[in-house]
């Protein structure tokens, strides 16, 4: 247990110092490539803070364990989309281009709904033995496909504006990219451990244990990335991290994990689905009617009391 919390503690600390190093390196290569900022957010960034839970849920498919796989995915999603952009919206509101209302917000709704279409009759309660298969992962990486040809068109559209700033050395640039992604998923994999056994201790099943200690362990890049990113003035990199880990987090990684092997549903609630996608439509409720294109701190309050809610329904349900 005392390993555990060491684990614990040094995983958060080890997530902060390695989302400090790659904002850097990402803002740095986005403003020296004239390359828009949300681009990089949802690429580069959103891909390198979600490797802990590709790790985690393929990993965890492997073993048969597929409560902790399909929940860190759903966890996460709802822990982004909720907590780390209410957080965000906290520090300093976000603002960000009224296209994205259009664009990458219902890209990210499309995600959830395409997750319910391969989990079959879960929408409705669904039933003991059902899966996500082979079938289902290969029609989420075609939506990984789509997304990502027009992730790269964004950069021809010319929408955000970079200011004048003294590029970085594409040494430093690699430096800060390479390292931030490395200590980010080692501090991530060695919390996510430690919480995993503290939680284990404290008697919660599998499929929660997935949705809330290895879903927030395993986002804790995002939260760093997006708070720092925030705290500095990069909307575009905090906005579109958010929005693009929870993209990839269905269509990449529950893609490839249910391509190589099926993922059993039991244990989950048709509750976590409603919640999965509730928490999409947050996020384009509090953009679309929050008024002059920007997420305030008092919507940001509102995502993270949503976020509570839901955990605490969850413990008590065991």
């Amino acid at each position: 247990m005392i390993l555990s919390i060491i684990s614990f503690i040094a995983g958060i600390t080890l997530v902060i110092l390695g989302a400090d190093w790659l904002t850097k390196g990402a803002s740095g290569l986005a403003r020296r490539f004239n390359i828009s900022e949300l681009v990089i957010g949802l690429t580069i960034v959103a891909l390198g803070t979600s490797l802990p839970e590709f790790v985690i849920s393929l990993g965890s498919a492997l073993k048969g364990s597929s409560g902790i796989s399909l929940g860190n995915i759903i966890g996460s999603n709802i822990f982004n989309g909720l907590f780390i952009l209410g957080v965000a919206a906290l520090i300093a509101p976000i603002t960000f281009n009224p296209r994205m209302l259009s664009r990458e917000i219902p890209f990210n709704l499309l995600a959830s709904i395409a997750l319910i279409l391969v989990s079959g009759s879960m929408l409705v309660g669904g039933a003991p033995g059902e899966q996500i298969t082979r079938y289902g992962g290969m029609l989420l990486l075609c939506f990984l496909a789509v997304f990502i040809r027009y992730t790269f068109s964004i950069t021809a559209d010319g929408d955000e504006e970079q200011e004048e700033y003294t590029p970085m050395s594409i040494g430093k640039i690699i430096l800060f990219i390479i390292g931030g992604l490395s200590t980010l998923i080692f501090g991530g994999n060695i919390f996510v451990d430690g919480a995993t056994e503290i939680a284990r201790v404290i008697g919660l099943s599998e499929a929660v244990i997935g949705i809330t200690i290895v879903s927030a362990g395993s986002s804790l890049p995002e939260l760093a990335v997006s708070v720092n990113a925030a705290r500095k003035g990069n909307v575009g990199i905090a906005l579109g991290n958010v929005l693009g880990s929870n993209i990839l987090n269905i269509f990449f990684i529950l893609g490839c994990s249910a391509t190589i092997t099926p993922i059993g549903l039991d244990g989950f609630s048709f509750v976590d689905y409603y919640v999965l996608i509730f928490s999409s439509l947050m996020i384009y409720a509090v953009s679309k009617f929050g008024g002059k294109n920007i997420i305030k701190r008092g919507e940001g309050a509102l995502l993270i009391i949503t976020y509570i809610v839901y955990t605490v329904y969850l413990i008590m349900r065991g």
